[in-house]
């Protein structure tokens, strides 16, 4: 059932976090007792309010009362305002300034692109650390506003907003850490390398579902550029050329890698993908999620060697040479083919007589003793057959089941067969 258009914040707080509703919870701010009110307020005497506000898709239009904002929130730190039908900054201000110890705002999914962020309505921002505006259509004129006016910002989210190209701010946000722009439309590195330029302490950059199709930027230039990125994530990007992967080398604190869904791995093996990588990437740690071990690097690096030992010389990379410094020029490894065998060699005993004989494996007992006939002269019916395996610790063991496969006794080489006439 859709929810009625119009509605403020501060009513929908009432009715979502009423007694009747949200179950009286214990301990520091949880249950939040309110002066009286004017006759006829909606507000209940006493509302059950957790330190975490999730009044998400709720048609929530406006603020409401700031007074009574003021009074239910003081001690609120998160609040998720997204999916609703907030449109003007200004509505957002007076919730948000009425919230004195916010530090995490979602504002996902709200039409507040056509609305100007005056620099002061910003500024009611100023304690938030984490800010979500995925799907808001937020311009880059708006983001510029936030980062001036939050100085504390720590992570920023800017997914599903369109995004082709990045506009850089006039000053740059020393605060950020973390920066989630993924499912936007930024092909080009020098988009890419603004966000470098306005965030120099950003320690994650999630970057998935960019069609990223190239990394067009010196070895030095990208220390710089991102000299304290710890973590990037470019899932199902446009890469597509190994010399993309070893520019990330470049990035000098860089030490956990994702990179699923690129054209460039599309045609190796899942092993391929990861051994490969983990060669190319000497200073990461955790690669798609996953901790590189010690002995998974040492494997993949002999791997690697292995893999491109016998290409041309002008093929090569360079990350096999410095390989081959570590640990030498390896040897290919032994093929073995661990197909079963299709025929042994046995020794057939009758009498008094031996006789070598290659047997199929994939016959059965009958199909044995018709190609014993000739050799014992005897009939299959009159045929008793023993097999010894040269290791087995306990004797002949009878071979009485006709339709039974040579190869499910593990005959192997140099074992031995046991003719013996049926005793009538």
């Amino acid at each position: 059932m859709d929810q009625p258009s119009g509605r403020s914040f501060m009513q929908v707080l009432c009715e979502k976090y009423s007694p009747e509703n949200f179950p009286y919870r214990r301990g520091p701010g949880m249950g939040v007792h309110v002066p009286a009110t004017p006759q006829g307020s909606p507000m209940k005497d006493r509302l059950n309010l957790p330190s975490v506000l999730v009044l998400n898709s709720c048609g929530i239009t406006c603020a409401g009362d700031e007074n009574e904002i003021a009074a239910f929130c003081a001690h609120v730190s998160e609040l998720d305002l997204s999916d609703n039908k907030l449109e003007d900054w200004h509505e957002v201000s007076k919730i948000v300034s009425n919230v004195p110890h916010l530090e995490f705002l979602n504002l996902s999914s709200n039409p507040l692109s056509l609305s100007v962020l005056e620099r002061k309505c910003a500024g009611s921002f100023a304690g938030v650390r984490k800010l979500v505006l995925n799907n808001s259509k937020a311009s880059w004129e708006t983001v510029h506003t936030i980062l001036q006016e939050l100085p504390d910002l720590e992570e920023l989210f800017l997914c599903l907003n369109d995004y082709e190209t990045v506009s850089c701010s006039p000053v740059c946000c020393q605060s950020l850490k973390l920066l989630h722009i993924t499912d936007n439309n930024l092909q080009d590195w020098t988009e890419i390398r603004k966000l470098g330029i306005m965030f120099p302490s950003l320690d994650t950059l999630i970057l998935a579902n960019n069609n990223l199709t190239t990394i067009e930027e010196s070895e030095d230039s990208l220390a710089r550029l991102f000299p304290n990125l710890r973590s990037i994530n470019l899932h199902k990007s446009g890469l597509h050329c190994w010399e993309d992967i070893d520019k990330l080398n470049s990035f000098p604190k860089l030490e956990e890698v994702k990179l699923l869904g690129i054209p460039l791995l599309q045609s190796y093996t899942t092993e391929e993908r990861r051994k490969l990588l983990i060669a190319r990437l000497p200073s990461i740690v955790k690669l798609n999620g996953s901790i590189v071990a010690d002995g998974e690097r040492e494997d993949s690096e002999r791997f690697f060697i292995r893999y491109y030992m016998e290409f041309p010389e002008e093929e090569v990379p360079f990350r096999y040479h410095e390989l081959v410094t570590k640990y030498g020029k390896l040897e290919p490894l032994a093929v073995v083919d661990l197909r079963p065998q299709s025929s042994v060699k046995v020794e057939v005993h009758f009498q008094d007589k031996v006789e070598e004989m290659s047997i199929r494996l994939d016959q059965t007992v009958a199909e044995l003793k018709k190609h014993l006939k000739t050799v014992v002269q005897l009939s299959t019916s009159n045929m008793l057959l023993f097999y010894l395996d040269q290791e087995a610790p306990f004797g002949p063991e009878e071979m009485k089941y006709s339709s039974r496969a040579l190869h499910s006794y593990g005959i192997r080489d140099g074992d031995k067969i046991y003719v013996e006439p049926r005793m009538k």
